[in-house]
């Protein structure tokens, strides 16, 4: 075989490697992305892209890159269809409609993650063995499906926008009251496979009249495992990034009136006052999901939004200068525990104070949940009280909210979560949009998770560029972790444009002349490849 020969057969010997590479990876993707129309992405010509050569940590082309790391996201409401969906009984059609509106204002937001209600009250958001399907969803307290997986469709929709799904779940409550829609405490409403209707020993109603609504016993170790495993059936059968509880565990104190649990006090107090065990017991459900999550998808964070006052200062030495109600005694949250155990991810204080309020001031609890994280591996956010701009006083400020995000940053929170969505979407008096531009102007990777620190994943590579409408979609290889994470220099510091989850469209909607690309891929604890090779798009 002659030198010309064996370059042909080298040559098409490449080009059936090529292909057969091209298939492959073709599937792969198609599985996961509906390409633009045919014709709308050029193929990049020939000698545009650099020689392969090895990522660059922190730098693209030469030039430092900039972004942010911090969790934005917002509390999806379902009990009372507060936010989502807009009443019962809708179709699967509106109600998905409906949810993709809802993840526009997130991506509009530069949000990075949701937090829907999937469990509001015993209850679930998907076909469970566990628990009936919600009213809130169904319009009927029969507990019969919908016929369709909400679950599935929601948690598919947020990661093809790269968006974080966390499933918010409250492990206790198993109705609510009957003036705002609920069953209340009528037994006789509950679904046939309702489990408190299975299991009337584990049922608690509280308050007296017409406000009250059943619980599962928390102080019952047969109720708290049922209530584990319903929260986890969620977990394993999809693919949820988190799992988040908010502060109802023992109900708020109603006035004259004590948690009925007399009974399994009795049986399983040891010897303890009726507050520490309610502590412990609490203490005790938060441990278990913590080490059970991390056997059953070691990935997925944990995390709870109480109540933003832990104890007072002049309960405790270790508490905060506040005068208002304390967690730790009103409700058997010890949240302070939690944090020190290692028991979670991330915890979200629910600050809903202005600055100078006097019995809980912004500033003062900001500053005291700081100092309570150093040293911890917990991730600190802060839920923000969207919903209470216009209310009278302080709240009236527009720029409230965003002076005490300021804080946030000053102090070293780690992001946001802002109740509810509807304040998002409604931006009363532009203080939504204020925050925005002044904040979430450019998109933000999320914060390291310190338990999964792992090696940097591979490199990726910018493979091709082309138009599809006003978006420049970029095409790559190499993505072989959960997430992407795009930037663009056009001289200066390439700063954050886009992210995705693997096998989404790699995009830059606003696409700028004589940008140069580079491209990171993320892992699920959110390490960081150092970035690709940059790729200049031609003008055009």
């Amino acid at each position: 075989m002659t030198t010309a020969q064996r370059l042909r057969l080298g040559l098409l010997l490449s080009a059936v490697l090529i292909a057969a590479l091209g298939i492959g990876a073709g599937l792969v993707r198609a599985a996961f992305y509906e390409a633009p129309a045919a014709g709308s992405l050029p193929v990049v010509p020939a000698g545009t892209l650099a020689a392969p050569v090895a990522g660059t940590a922190g730098r693209c082309a030469g030039q430092p890159v900039v972004a942010a790391r911090e969790l934005r996201g917002m509390w999806l409401t379902t009990v009372y269809n507060l936010d989502f969906p807009s009443r019962p009984g809708l179709s699967q059609a509106q109600v998905e409609a409906e949810y993709l509106r809802w993840l526009d204002v997130a991506v509009a937001q530069h949000h990075n993650a949701i937090f829907v209600h999937v469990r509001p009250s015993g209850d679930a958001f998907w076909p469970s063995d566990y628990a009936p399907w919600s009213n809130w969803l169904t319009g009927r307290f029969d507990g019969r499906s919908p016929g369709w997986d909400p679950m599935a469709f929601m948690v598919s929709e947020a990661h093809a926008r790269g968006l974080e799904f966390h499933a918010w779940f409250n492990p206790y409550r198993g109705t609510q009251p009957a003036p705002g829609g609920g069953s209340g405490t009528d037994a006789a409403k509950l679904a046939p496979n309702h489990p408190l209707r299975k299991h009337p020993e584990w049922r608690i109603a509280y308050p007296t009249g017409k406000n009250g609504r059943f619980y599962f016993d928390p102080g019952i170790p047969e109720a708290r495992r049922f209530v584990e495993d319903s929260m986890l059936e969620a977990v394993r059968k999809y693919d949820v990034d988190g799992v988040h509880f908010d502060d109802f565990f023992y109900p708020y104190p109603e006035e004259g009136q004590d948690f009925p649990d007399a009974a399994s006090y009795r049986k399983y107090g040891a010897g303890q006052s009726k507050a520490d065990w309610r502590r412990a017991n609490v203490n005790t459900l938060v441990r278990e999901m913590h080490e059970r999550l991390q056997q059953l998808k070691p990935w997925v964070k944990f995390g709870i939004s109480p109540f933003g006052i832990w104890r007072n200062r002049s309960s405790d030495p270790r508490g905060s200068a506040s005068s208002g109600l304390e967690s730790y005694d009103a409700i058997y949250a010890d949240t302070r525990t939690w944090v020190l155990s290692g028991w979670l991810d991330y915890i979200v204080p629910q600050l809903y104070w202005t600055i100078g309020f006097d019995k809980a001031d912004y500033t003062t609890m900001v500053k005291w949940w700081t100092t309570l994280m150093k040293g911890s591996k917990v991730q600190l956010y802060i839920g923000m009280a969207d919903y209470r701009v216009g209310e009278k006083g302080d709240w009236s400020d527009p720029a409230m909210l965003d002076r005490e995000m300021r804080l946030n940053r000053q102090y070293g929170a780690q992001g946001e979560i802002h109740f509810s969505a509807a304040q998002v979407r409604g931006d009363k008096f532009g203080a939504i949009s204020r925050y925005r531009k002044a904040h979430y102007a450019a998109p933000a990777l999320l914060p390291r998770l310190a338990r999964l620190a792992a090696a940097a994943p591979a490199t990726p590579r910018l493979t091709g560029s082309g138009r599809a409408g006003n978006r420049l979609v970029l095409t790559a290889s190499g993505v072989a972790t959960a997430n992407w994470a795009l930037y663009r220099s056009t001289g200066g510091p390439a700063t954050l444009v886009a992210t995705g989850r693997a096998g989404t469209e790699i995009a830059d909607r606003q696409p700028v002349a004589k940008a140069t690309y580079c491209l990171s891929a993320l892992d699920r604890g959110g390490n960081e490849s150092p970035l690709s090779p940059g790729l200049t798009p031609p003008a055009g």
